[in-house]
Parts: structure tokens; sequence; C-alpha cells
């Protein structure tokens, strides 16, 4: 019984902190975003999408706006 019941909680528990961390991974990164201009430019031409400057410092005007932190 112990065979079935401990496989299953230990994937629970996986799913449940690998989100967590990828909730903080996703977080830093948007975080650096904010800062660094061509790396939001850049992650705009992996969605297909070619930004002026202009709407390249509204998307940053934009992401200042959220809060990611906690």
């Amino acid at each position: 019984m112990w065979s079935i019941i401990i496989p299953i909680v230990t994937l629970i528990v996986g799913g449940i902190g690998g989100f967590f961390v990828g909730v903080f991974y996703l977080r830093k990164q948007m975080e650096k975003m904010q800062s660094n201009p061509e790396m939001l430019q850049q992650m705009a031409k992996q969605m297909g999408y070619n930004l002026n400057k202009q709407q390249l410092a509204k998307a940053q005007q934009m992401m200042k706006s959220q809060k990611f932190k906690k």
C-alpha cells in the first residue's frame, strides 16, 4: 500500500514545488526586463512583434506599473 501512496504524494509535492520555483523565476525575469530594453525587445521578437522605440518605451512603462514583487 505504501508503494502506491508515497509516489503519488511525491508527485504532488514536486508539482507544487516546481510551480512555485517557476513563478519565482518568471518574476525575476520580468523584473530584469523592466530595466533592460534589449531583453524586452528580444522577447517581443520571439513573439513575432517588432517594436519601435515609442512602443518599447510604452511597454516598459506598463511593466514598471505592474507589481511583480511580493
